[in-house]
């Protein structure tokens, strides 16, 4: 029998720190959102399906704490909020679009 290594099997640091900020419901998706440029509150709203203000708020908040996100505030009148993607961010998008490859060739998705 083939001997097991042990090593091999304890998850990645960095991996475990990514899946940190990207394995909490709604950020990839944000983040894959925001990969079409900046983008107001409400329009990610209507770009992210489901998810609730409070929610949404809070995970832009994350990913901008996260240096994923960046919020620039037009002071208007009337006050205008945008979010884009920090140059880390924009570094997701490549592997977020190879996720989706992957997930629609090994995946069945099903109707919800």
């Amino acid at each position: 029998m083939a001997e097991i290594d042990e090593e091999r099997h304890v998850c990645d640091a960095a991996v475990t720190l990514a899946f940190s900020v990207l394995g909490k419901r709604w950020n990839g998706m944000i983040v894959s959102s925001l990969g079409g440029g900046p983008s107001t509150f409400v329009s990610l709203r209507r770009a992210v399906a489901g998810i609730s203000d409070t929610v949404l708020s809070d995970r832009l908040a994350e990913l901008a704490d996260a240096g994923l996100v960046s919020r620039a505030v037009d002071p208007g009148p009337p006050v205008a909020v945008s979010y884009a993607l920090t140059d880390s961010g924009r570094g997701l998008l490549p592997i977020l679009d190879q996720l989706g490859t992957w997930a629609s060739e090994n995946l069945e998705i099903r109707a919800r």
